[in-house]
């Protein structure tokens, strides 16, 4: 009888598991062939299937049903795979499932890239083809003794999973480059060894941040607590200068940028570990002080972690020389559990959009300008004790296609261009208005730090360059660096002045460091304290 079970099993069970195979076929980029891959890849894939169509035979009780219900979400991981892929050139990874439940929170984020239309066709067919196998599909329990059937679906269960930690123990680790690797091991593989990977790596040590030292000083800062500038230090988001990379865009859009990066005391491009999106991957460089090598296979999103391991920050940093800490985010502080993360690194307060009204929209988000507006605010709230103010923007934020561009703003944007615009300068002229807004903003708070009691330093950076597809496709991608520059309303007297420094280009970690620097004068870089192994005496 169980055997006779396990044949009537074999026919879906087959099909499903070609069907598998074959959908790799639809990824792009598209991975190795079967016959490529090592048998290590090639057993996680079959243990996978096994794995999987047993388990959703035991649950749904129709083998028929389990494998189409299996392949289906094995092609919305396709679907966001080629998506991601395309936006952000990055596939799907492991750590990318727990975007599925931010996408329902925040579907604003995520659905327009995918298509609302294909989204709702998605969830149309589903809906038909759920009651139509629940219709068609008699449950095998009705045919079979259910221990019969719970027997056989367990044995499938188990050799799958037997066949997984057999090809797991085997395979080679991941080269944590997401293209290379799907590449070279196909989906089901990649995805089981970045979750293992992930499973099995560690939090960073704390002593590994620059920041550790400075953050355990007493309160008390080192020079006159009155005479400590004010810091603010602006992500802003999706900021890059365009206009090297495409020659249609208005010399003047960044005016104010241009005048500041002039004026600066550091200034340069700033290499980012993100493309497009993922803003806590920089986000977390600059106020950490670490490198994405430093968090291993938590590089991808590490504010998970960071929601329950505390580092020591630039923001703890501050506070710990006497500095009162604010961060300001125009969205939910939930999204990307930044509720948990800022207090974790080291800030009093975080302003997140509650703070804000619809009236301060301008677009899709929180205006720029309305961010100005509050930090000018709380440069003025002066409590005696400096302020530093991380600041992290929202206004060009994408989806850019949701917002049509206008043809009166073309003069400051793209003063040459045709109207109506052809297909790749639509989103860009929508972003190249919001950018226009960072400019100002950027204006509005040098002037609120010229017009504070205390001094004043500003830094200024972009977390990555935006998701402009048809754009990239036309021009050619840029480099995918953004600019940074520190800059101080006290400049530095001509006869001080040391030769003039070009443009130096930086990694995100560094940046905070730098900011601090500029602060007391010090690189606390060098305060940095590793464990060194003792040496050991050859034989």
């Amino acid at each position: 009888m169980l055997s006779s079970l396990l044949v009537s099993l074999s026919l879906p069970l087959l099909v499903g598991l070609l069907g598998s195979l074959a959908f790799e076929a639809l990824l792009s980029p598209r991975p190795t062939p079967l016959w490529k891959r090592s048998i290590a890849a090639n057993t996680i894939h079959l243990g996978s299937w096994l794995l999987l169509f047993g388990m959703f035979t035991l649950l749904l009780q129709r083998p028929w049903f389990a494998v189409v219900f299996v392949l289906s979400l094995q092609l919305v991981v396709i679907q966001s795979s080629n998506t991601k892929s395309k936006t952000l050139n990055e596939p799907f990874i492991c750590h990318d499932f727990e975007y599925f439940w931010d996408a329902i929170l925040h579907p604003r984020l995520y659905v327009p890239f995918f298509g609302i239309g294909l989204a709702i066709a998605a969830s149309s067919a589903g809906a038909i083809a759920i009651g139509s196998f629940l219709y068609l599909e008699s449950s095998l329990i009705s045919q079979w003794d259910a221990a019969l059937f719970l027997q056989s679906t367990v044995l499938l269960i188990g050799l799958g999973a037997l066949l997984l930690g057999i090809g797991l123990r085997s395979l080679a680790a991941v080269s944590l480059q997401p293209v290379d690797d799907l590449h070279r091991v196909g989906l089901h593989t990649s995805l089981w060894a970045y979750g293992v990977a992930l499973m099995r790596s560690s939090p960073p040590d704390p002593s590994a941040s620059p920041y550790t030292a400075a953050s355990q000083q007493a309160a008390a800062a080192p020079q006159d607590s009155a005479t400590l500038p004010n810091v603010v230090l602006v992500q802003s988001e999706s900021f890059f200068d365009p206009r090297p990379w495409c020659p249609e865009v208005a010399p003047s859009l960044l005016q104010h940028f241009d005048t500041t990066f002039t004026e600066a005391v550091e200034k340069g491009e700033l290499s980012v570990p993100a493309w497009g999106a993922n803003t806590v991957r920089t986000e977390c460089a600059v106020l950490t002080g670490l490198t994405p090598s430093d968090w291993g296979p938590r590089q991808f999103n590490p504010y998970r972690t960071l929601s329950r391991h505390p580092l020591p920050s630039v923001a703890s940093a501050f506070r710990a020389q006497g500095y009162r800490t604010v961060c300001v985010h125009p969205y939910p502080a939930t999204f990307y559990m930044r509720d948990k993360v800022i207090p974790q690194l080291g800030f009093d307060t975080f302003i997140d959009i509650s703070a804000f009204s619809s009236s301060d929209k301008h677009g899709q988000y929180i205006g720029d300008r309305a961010v100005a507006r509050k930090v000018g605010r709380l440069l003025k709230d002066d409590d005696n004790r400096p302020l530093f103010i991380f600041v992290i923007t929202m206004e060009n934020h994408g989806p850019l296609h949701l917002e049509a561009p206008q043809q009166a703003r073309l003069a400051d944007t793209l003063p040459n261009a045709a109207w109506p615009l052809p297909g790749h300068l639509r989103e860009l002229a929508v972003y190249l208005h919001h950018l226009g807004e960072a400019d100002q903003m950027l204006a509005s708070v040098k002037t609120a730090l010229n017009e504070s009691t205390r001094p004043g330093i500003l830094g200024w950076y972009g977390d990555h360059v935006p998701i402009l597809p048809d754009a990239y496709g036309y021009f050619m991608p840029p480099t995918g660096s953004t600019p940074y520059m520190i800059w101080s309303t006290q400049p530095t007297p001509p006869d001080q002045m040391p030769a003039e420094q070009p443009p130096q280009g930086i990694a995100a970690n560094e940046l905070g460091v730098r900011l601090f620097k500029q602060v007391f004068g010090r690189d606390i870089s060098n305060d940095v304290i590793k464990a060194e192994p003792e040496p050991q005496e050859q034989e």
